[in-house]
C-alpha cells in the first residue's frame, strides 16, 4: 500500500461516513451561562452520523468504527468490544448513560455497549490518548461515552408536546431484521418517553468457503436426537442473535431550565446470542438498570449526581452449532448474577472567567457468582462448580482537574485522581465432593490452594493528566499532553482458579481459544502516555481538514499471559495459560482529514474523506507482540449531499496482520480491501437508509476477532480445529426506514 505526502493530506478524513470533520453537540436542556466545547482531548460523533451508521447494525460498539484509532474486537452480534490504540475491554472506561457497567460473564459476552441498541444512542463521544482525570479512572486506554438522546421538554408558552419515532430494518446477510419505537410526552416541566428495540439474525455467511462443509456435531447422540444439522463452507456457525430493548424514562426540570431530575429504567432480554470465538454462547441475559440523575446550573458551576444499580442474570450452554451431549451429560450449564451499584458527584467551579475547577468523588460496589450447575453423571457431576463464589469488586476515587484558558490561544489542563479497589472472593469447589471421580480429582488441589489462600486485595492507583492546547488563529490547533494511568485487574483475572483444561478454556474473554487461569496478586496496570494532535483546518471547517495524532505509551506490570507453570505450551493447538504482569509497550499514529472537491448547485457538494491509522504493540519483557492489535489500516470515502440525500462510496484498506503473540498462538491474516456503498433521504418525516457492505463479497479474515471455535465438540480443548481466523461478512444488502411524528 502506497501514497503520496499531498495525497494523503487531502484525502484521509476524520469522519469517512460524513462530508465534514467538524462537531456537532445534540441540544441540551439544562441551560448554561458558557457555551459547551467538545472538552480536550475528545472526539464526538454528530447526529447525522449516529443515524447513518446505525441503519447498517445492531450492535452500538460498531457506532465507533469511524473514529481514528478505534477498532472492534468482534464478538456476538452485538457485543462486539471497542477496541483504542491496542487497549480493550477493561482497559477502557465504557459508560452507558453515565454508568460504569461491568461484563458479568467469564467470556465478557454482555459487555456494557451491548446494553444500548443502536437506535437509543443520542450520543457518542470518545477519549483516546491523554484522558482528562474527570473522566478516566480504573482504565489505561480511553474513556468512552455512549449516552441516550436527553429528555424533550416544551418551550416556555408552548402547550404539550407530543413526538416519537418508528422504524425497522433488513439485512440479507443472516436475514437480519428488526424494529424500534420511541415515544415521547412533555410539557415545560416533564418529560416522559419510552423507547423500545428488537434484533434478531441467522448465522451470516463468509465471503466464501473457509472450511470443510459438514455437520454441527458428529456426536451420535447429537445426530440420533436431530440436534447435528449440516452448515455449509462459508456458514460462520454460531453468530446468530435476538435482542431485545426498552427504556422508559421520567425527568423534571423547573421553569428556567436551569435545575433537571431523571430517572430511567433500562429492561433487557436476549433470548440467545452465540459466539463464533468462543466455546460457549449465551442463552440468556436479563438485566435490569436504575438510573437516577440530577444536573443543575448555580451561580458558581455546575452541580452532577447520579446513582444507579444494575442487575444481571447470565446463563451460558451450547447453542444449536454445537456437540451438546458429552456422554451421559446434556450440555453445560453455566450461569452468572451480577449486581453494580454506583454513584457519582462531580462540581464544576468558575474560579474566575479564565479557571474552572473540577472536583468529583465516584463509588462502585459489585457483587458476581459464577457457578455452574451439575450436568449428567459423569465429571460434571454431582455438585456445583464454583467458578467465582461473592466475587467483590469496590470503588472509591477522588478527583481534581484545573482548567485554565490563560490567553484565546492558550490552554491548559491539569489533574489528579485517587482511585481505591478492594477486591475478595469466597471459597470454590469443583464440581464433585467424592474422592474417585475425574473431575474432582482434577480440580481439589487447585480448589484447596485458592481456599487457603489471602484472596483480599487493595489497590491504591494515582493518576495525573497534563493537557495543553495551542489555538493560534482560527485554522490551526496543537494539543499535546502526558498522562498517568492505572486499572487493577477484574474478578477474573484475580480468581479464576481452575487448571483443568475443560474449566479453563470456560474462562477466556479474548477469543483466542486457549483456557487461562487467575493470579490473586496480580498487581495493577500503569501506563505512561506522551499524545500530541495537530489540526489544520479551512476557518469554517467545512472545505478541507487534517488532523494528525502521534502517541506512545509504556505500560507497567501489563496483564499478559504465559504458559501455566509447570507446562510447556505446545505449538499447532490450543494451551493452558495463567495471566502474569509484565512490560508492554504501544506506539502508533491517526492521520485524518477531508477535502471539498466541488459544490455545485444541480449536483450538491462533493467530499473526498478517509483515516489512516496505525499502532506498534510489543511485550518489552518477552518481545513477543501484543495480542489482537490492528495492522494498518484507512478508510477512504467520496461523499456527495445534494438537500436531504447523501450518497457515500467508501474503500476500507487493511494490510496484512504479521506481528502476532506467539504465547496466544494468534494466527497471522491476509491483507483485504472492501468497498461499501450507501445513500440516504430524508422526505418530510420518512428516513431511509439503503446501503451494500462488502460489495464484491470478498473473503476475508478479521484481524481482530480471535479463532473460530463456533461447531463441534468445544467443550474439548483440542477438540476442534487449530488456527482457523474468524471470517469477515460476506456481502449484505441492507435498507432502514425511520418515520419521526
Amino acid at each position: 500500500m502506497k501514497f503520496k505526502l499531498k495525497p494523503l493530506a487531502i484525502l484521509i478524513a476524520a469522519a469517512p461516513l460524513t462530508a465534514f470533520a467538524t462537531t456537532e453537540l445534540p441540544p441540551v436542556e439544562v441551560t448554561s451561562t458558557k457555551t459547551a466545547t467538545v472538552p480536550a482531548g475528545a472526539q464526538e460523533l454528530t447526529p447525522e452520523q449516529i443515524k447513518a451508521a446505525r441503519a447498517a447494525t445492531s450492535d452500538s460498539a460498531r457506532l465507533l468504527a469511524d473514529f481514528p484509532g478505534v477498532s472492534l474486537f468482534s464478538a456476538g452480534g452485538v457485543s462486539a468490544l471497542p477496541i483504542i490504540h491496542g487497549l480493550a475491554d477493561d482497559r477502557l472506561r465504557t459508560q452507558v448513560d453515565g454508568m460504569d457497567l461491568i461484563a458479568a460473564c467469564p467470556n465478557h459476552m454482555n459487555s456494557p455497549l451491548s446494553y444500548i441498541d443502536p437506535t437509543n444512542v443520542g450520543r457518542v463521544r470518545v477519549y483516546s490518548g491523554v484522558v482528562p482525570v474527570s473522566v478516566g479512572g480504573d482504565s489505561i486506554g480511553g474513556t468512552i461515552e455512549v449516552d441516550s438522546p436527553n429528555p424533550i421538554f416544551a418551550q416556555p408558552g408552548e402547550g404539550t408536546v407530543t413526538q416519537g419515532e418508528i422504524g425497522g430494518f433488513y439485512r440479507s446477510n443472516g436475514s437480519a431484521y428488526g424494529g424500534n419505537l420511541a415515544a415521547t410526552l412533555a410539557t415545560r416541566n416533564f418529560s416522559l418517553s419510552y423507547r423500545g428495540s428488537t434484533a434478531q439474525s441467522d448465522n451470516y455467511k463468509a465471503g466464501g468457503d473457509f472450511k470443510s462443509a459438514g455437520l454441527s456435531s458428529t456426536d451420535p447422540k447429537d445426530i440420533s436426537t436431530g440436534i447435528s444439522h449440516w452448515l455449509e463452507g462459508d456458514t460462520v456457525g454460531s453468530s446468530a442473535y435476538k435482542s431485545q430493548n426498552h427504556e422508559l424514562s421520567a425527568a423534571y426540570q423547573n421553569d428556567a431550565g436551569t435545575q433537571m431530575v431523571e430517572l430511567g429504567v433500562g429492561i433487557q432480554r436476549i433470548p440467545y446470542e452465540n459466539y463464533p470465538n468462543q466455546r460457549m454462547d449465551m442463552t440468556q441475559n436479563n438485566s435490569t438498570q436504575f438510573n437516577l440523575h440530577y444536573k443543575g446550573q448555580y451561580d458558581w458551576g455546575t452541580l452532577d449526581a447520579r446513582a444507579y444499580h444494575q442487575h444481571v442474570r447470565h446463563e451460558m450452554n451450547f447453542g444449536e452449532d454445537r456437540q451438546f451431549w458429552y456422554m451421559t451429560a446434556p450440555g453445560m450449564p453455566m450461569n452468572t448474577e451480577g449486581k453494580n451499584t454506583g454513584a457519582k458527584l462531580q462540581a464544576n467551579i468558575d474560579l474566575t472567567t479564565r479557571d474552572v475547577l473540577k472536583l468529583g468523588a465516584e463509588w462502585q460496589k459489585y457483587r458476581l457468582d459464577d457457578w455452574w450447575p451439575a450436568s449428567g453423571t459423569g465429571g460434571m457431576s454431582p455438585g456445583t462448580f464454583w467458578n467465582i463464589n461473592d466475587g467483590q469488586r469496590d470503588r472509591f476515587d477522588l478527583f481534581a482537574e484545573w482548567d485554565a484558558h490563560w490567553t484565546p490561544q492558550w490552554m491548559t489542563q491539569i489533574g489528579v485522581r485517587s482511585d481505591t479497589v478492594r477486591m475478595n472472593a469466597g471459597p470454590v469447589s469443583g464440581y464433585s465432593t467424592q474422592m474417585g471421580v475425574t473431575s474432582y480429582m482434577m480440580t481439589a488441589k487447585d480448589a484447596a490452594a485458592f481456599n487457603a489462600s489471602d484472596r483480599e486485595q487493595t489497590d491504591h492507583n494515582l493518576n495525573f493528566t497534563a493537557l495543553a492546547r495551542y489555538t493560534p488563529d482560527a485554522t490551526q490547533s496543537y494539543e499535546f499532553g502526558f498522562a498517568r494511568q492505572a486499572r487493577s485487574p477484574n474478578l477474573y483475572e484475580r480468581y479464576s482458579w481452575s487448571t483443568w483444561p475443560m474449566a479453563a478454556i470456560m474462562n477466556n474473554f479474548v477469543g483466542d481459544g486457549n483456557g487461562y487461569v487467575g493470579d490473586i496478586n496480580l498487581k495493577p496496570e500503569k501506563a505512561n502516555t506522551i499524545s500530541a494532535t495537530a489540526d489544520w483546518h479551512d476557518a469554517t471547517g467545512q472545505q478541507w481538514g487534517v488532523k494528525v495524532t502521534p502517541y506512545y505509551s509504556y505500560i507497567q506490570d501489563y496483564i499478559d499471559a504465559q504458559c501455566l507453570p509447570g507446562t510447556v505450551c505446545k505449538t499447532g493447538q490450543f494451551n493452558v495459560l495463567q495471566y502474569v504482569n509484565q512490560n508492554a509497550r504501544i506506539y502508533g499514529a491517526d492521520v485524518s482529514g477531508h477535502y471539498l472537491l466541488a459544490e455545485t448547485q444541480r449536483f450538491g457538494r462533493f467530499t473526498t474523506t478517509g483515516m489512516v491509522s496505525y499502532t506498534h504493540g510489543r511485550n518489552t519483557t518477552t518481545n513477543d507482540s501484543l495480542y489482537n492489535v490492528m495492522p494498518l489500516n484507512a478508510k477512504l470515502g467520496l461523499v456527495q449531499n445534494i438537500g436531504t440525500w447523501q450518497n457515500t462510496v467508501e474503500t476500507v484498506l487493511v494490510a496484512a496482520k504479521t506481528d502476532v503473540s506467539s504465547v496466544r498462538g494468534e494466527q497471522e491474516t491476509g491483507g483485504f480491501a472492501l468497498v461499501n456503498l450507501r445513500t440516504s433521504y430524508t422526505w418530510n418525516k420518512l428516513r431511509i437508509d439503503v446501503g451494500i457492505d462488502n460489495l464484491f463479497n470478498r473473503y476475508y479474515a478479521l484481524p481482530q476477532a480471535g479463532v473460530y471455535v463456533g461447531q463441534g465438540k468445544t467443550m474439548s480443548i483440542n477438540g476442534v480445529p487449530f488456527g482457523v481466523p474468524v471470517p469477515g461478512p460476506g456481502r449484505s444488502i441492507y435498507t432502514s426506514l425511520n418515520y419521526s411524528f
